[in-house]
């Protein structure tokens, strides 16, 4: 198949494009260069021995979107595109609707004028909320608490109304857990601008003296060491998760799913810098501050509807995750490549 990947230079979307090639698809990537580098084309060259076709575009420009699914013949679209930091969209709501919701009504409309009605949507388990039970569900109730969360699930909302309104649709919402590791020749993995949110690049810019010192949000939570418990996923588990959704939406009848993508295990931010300083040899130095607002004790994915249905379960561990981190930036150490 002909796959669009929106947002494809990003960290999801590059380990994507690598899967999906892999498996014998033409990828063609469309991606504004917001939160990734061009040199991430080159490096996927250096993996797949060929380039995949890139065009510069920002999502919300409908015609450009529509030239490109013509002019590639474009069967299906994976939508990575996005913004995606917590607390900058508390800062700047209307950033956050306007490139999110507003890009993805664009990508809609583009994909319907030109009849390309398969769609596998990047979506967050922030959409819960705070856990009432654990693991959760894709039947637990969602209650974003910031506006990123009630980005992706307005934008679910859009998808399941579009997919009701016209059965010709195939639409399937991911809810990504975590996203750790990297791919495993070093070549791509995570490089957010400036300082990380996320709690693994930012342990390994410590750990290769990027950073000076980890800071934990919180000591005091009701779990087993006092810190908050996540669900990491490798991201290439993930990756290999899309290629599953694409060919089970061939297959289904249903035309609008959701589904969690996880391990269905959750760990403790100490256990995490333990695992990470084994596979760096190195000592992470922290220091405890106070609870973020919005942070919860533990949250983990309940992972049987994609099992059940599409066949699809993660392979690979926290501690490989690691291992892959720290190769990836100990060979791209001070680079932050251009």
């Amino acid at each position: 198949m002909n796959i669009l990947l929106t947002g494809g230079l990003g960290y999801i979307g590059s380990h994507v494009a690598v899967v999906l090639t892999q498996n014998g698809h033409e990828v063609t990537i469309v991606d504004n260069l917001s939160n990734c580098k061009i040199s991430v084309l080159e490096r996927l060259k250096l993996i797949l021995g060929s380039t995949p076709y890139f065009l510069q575009c920002d999502i919300r420009n409908k015609a450009i979107l529509e030239r490109v699914m013509k002019e590639r013949n474009i069967d299906a679209v994976m939508h990575f595109a996005g913004l995606k930091a917590v607390s900058e969209s508390v800062q700047q709501p209307l950033l956050y609707y306007d490139n999110n919701v507003g890009g993805t009504i664009s990508l809609l409309q583009a994909m319907k004028s030109c009849n390309v009605k398969t769609l596998v949507f990047s979506s967050s388990a922030t959409v819960y909320g705070t856990p009432h039970y654990l693991p959760l569900d894709e039947k637990h109730p969602t209650n974003p608490q910031s506006p990123y969360g009630k980005t992706k699930l307005q934008i679910e909302e859009i998808l399941k109304d579009l997919a009701a309104s016209d059965d010709v649709w195939k639409i399937i919402a991911l809810r990504y857990f975590n996203p750790v590791g990297a791919h495993d020749s070093g070549l791509i993995g995570e490089d957010p601008n400036g300082v990380p949110n996320n709690l693994m690049p930012y342990i390994s810019q410590v750990a290769v003296g990027l950073l000076d010192c980890l800071k934990i949000f919180g000591k005091d939570y009701e779990t087993s060491d006092g810190s908050g418990v996540r669900d990491y996923i490798h991201v290439l588990d993930l990756a290999e998760a899309h290629v599953a959704a694409l060919h089970y939406l061939s297959m289904t009848s249903d035309n609008f799913l959701i589904m969690n993508v996880g391990t269905g295990a959750g760990y403790s931010v100490f256990e995490l810098i333990r695992l990470y300083e084994r596979a760096s040899l190195k000592k992470i130095p922290y220091e405890i501050g106070p609870r973020r607002s919005g942070d919860v004790p533990s949250c983990y994915a309940n992972v049987d509807k994609v099992a059940s249905a599409m066949g699809w379960k993660a392979s690979r561990s926290l501690k490989t995750a690691c291992e892959d981190t720290w190769r990836w930036q100990i060979l791209n150490k001070g680079e932050k490549f251009k």
